[in-house]
């Protein structure tokens, strides 16, 4: 099983993990006067009676905690940002282990592209019955298409993530959209990329629209690694794009709050932790691996025999370029498709008939009775 919650299976970072216990001491002593709901208000005070221990979890699970890495995402955030971020992070973390729902998403991803310009040996990319110019399935999203989520998903989804079935990078109106997504409007705004279209003039879109984390897409060290699995991709190329963010940064945004991180797939022959962080350390905040999961073919892989519940039905939602709404990217082609979200709205999407249907099978035990889900690992 690929447990998408413990994704990340290695992580290097340098920063300071103390201060955390005071800092949600403070607003749970301060909850009281938060100018927020109280719905809002019970989640955060869940959210830090179970980090301080002061309580145990709701119905035996386990209580909410604080992987190193979001640590780090908090201590760059202001006090008074800190409430937001936890009523999203506690919901993201807990909610889908807990069978629990609100009005909206903990998290949306927006694909501004499905297209690639690599062929990477465990993506879904090398399907040329999902990749070819007349599969439907190829295409750019519009910028009014962006902003009608964007401006749906404000002060309701906390984390944004611009990545899913394709590079997005190669979208014409990415630097747009970074900017009407910036501003503010978002604590875990997030981009994945290879980081090979990685432009000075894109460099900075991503860093003025203080993007909370960026993900270069790196699984080796030196060539020919790379490039075997990342086919269509150079080395040298994405190092010296990287390189140059990096310089943007230190000159330009000394103090931006961006998290940068190399993130490699674990799949045999890859090196090893302390190799990538010799290579990528001094570029990045962090280098990592996450779990290998064959994405590559959904649709061909047997069927198997695992009956848990999938956690992304519970914690996010995918929107592609045409606004198609779909429960998980593992369902590359769409047939699980609840809407769109051109013609509905974000909330009634994510509580439709179609969406809750899907959520009561796999909770009912009737996941071996959905397709594609009978033949994908992810939980």
């Amino acid at each position: 099983m690929y447990e998408k919650h413990n994704s990340l299976v290695e992580i290097r970072h340098h920063a300071s993990l103390a201060g955390v216990r005071a800092r949600v001491e403070s607003v749970l002593a301060k909850l009281v006067e938060l100018d927020l709901t109280d719905y809002a208000k019970m989640i955060l005070r869940d959210a830090c009676e179970e980090l301080l221990g002061c309580t145990s979890a709701h119905g035996g699970h386990l209580p909410f905690n604080l992987q190193t890495y979001v640590i780090e995402e908090m201590n760059r955030l202001a006090d008074a940002e800190l409430p937001r971020y936890l009523f999203y992070r506690y919901r993201y973390d807990t909610f889908p282990q807990r069978r629990r729902l609100d009005r909206y998403p903990p998290c949306i991803q927006i694909e501004p592209t499905s297209t690639c310009n690599y062929r990477c040996v465990f993506c879904y990319q090398i399907d040329d019955d999902f990749t070819r110019k007349n599969s439907g399935h190829m295409g750019f999203m519009s910028l009014d298409t962006f902003r009608r989520i964007v401006d749906q998903a404000v002060g309701h989804c906390e984390a944004v993530t611009l990545a899913s079935r394709g590079e997005p990078l190669i979208c014409p109106r990415i630097e747009e959209m970074l900017r009407y997504a910036g501003e503010g409007k978002f604590l875990a705004l997030k981009i994945n990329t290879n980081a090979w279209f990685l432009s000075e003039a894109k460099s900075h879109a991503i860093l003025q629209a203080d993007v909370n984390t960026v993900v270069f897409s790196a699984d080796a060290a030196s060539e020919p690694q790379y490039s075997q699995l990342r086919v269509g991709g150079n080395l040298r190329r994405v190092v010296e794009n990287i390189k140059q963010f990096r310089d943007i940064r230190e000159k330009h945004y000394p103090r931006s709050r961006t998290i940068t991180r190399i993130s490699g797939v674990r799949v045999p022959g890859t090196p090893d932790l302390d190799e990538m962080e010799e290579f990528w350390g001094d570029l990045v905040d962090q280098v990592a691996f996450v779990r290998y999961n064959p994405w590559e073919n959904t649709y061909e892989r047997p069927v198997n025999d695992i009956a848990a519940p999938c956690s992304d039905l519970w914690r996010r939602m995918f929107i592609w370029w045409d606004g198609t709404v779909n429960p998980c990217d593992v369902d590359y082609k769409s047939t699980l498709a609840v809407g769109n979200a051109m013609r509905q709205g974000l909330d009634d999407l994510w509580l439709s008939d179609a969406y809750m249907e899907l959520r009561n099978r796999h909770s009912d035990g009737q996941r071996s009775n959905c397709s594609p889900c009978n033949r994908c690992t992810v939980v």
